[in-house]
């Protein structure tokens, strides 16, 4: 299995080989980033709820090859800022877990604080 730092690599290197990492900038990278997202949003567009929980073969390749772009994205991005992603993702679950606790916050859509 890959970790997030062999895909890191892996992804600077077939930049490099192509010279593109000319072209990863922060901006460039955030915006291929939202393009990505709004790919991914098309593939659920117009379903129903109960048929994006239970999408078909070729539509499920379809959302995986989206979540694959995305996370290559974002890889790419927090790279270029020097930014860990598992540190950050971590130290953000903690964050939500004091803003969010389970007794106020369980099986709610809604903000418990917002009422």
């Amino acid at each position: 299995m890959d970790s997030l730092e062999d895909l890191r690599n892996k992804l600077k290197l077939f930049a490099e080989d192509r010279d593109w990492r000319q072209f990863h900038s922060p901006k460039n990278l955030a915006m291929a980033l939202c393009g990505e997202i709004g790919e991914l949003a098309e593939q659920f567009q117009w379903l129903s709820e109960d048929d994006s929980r239970n999408l078909n073969e070729k539509k499920l390749a379809a959302v995986k090859g989206e979540i694959a772009d995305i996370q290559l994205y974002l890889i790419l991005l927090a790279d270029s800022l020097g930014v860990d992603i598992v540190e950050v993702s971590n130290q953000k679950i903690a964050l939500n877990a004091e803003k969010y606790p389970v007794e106020k916050a369980k099986g709610r859509s809604d903000k418990y604080n917002e009422l």
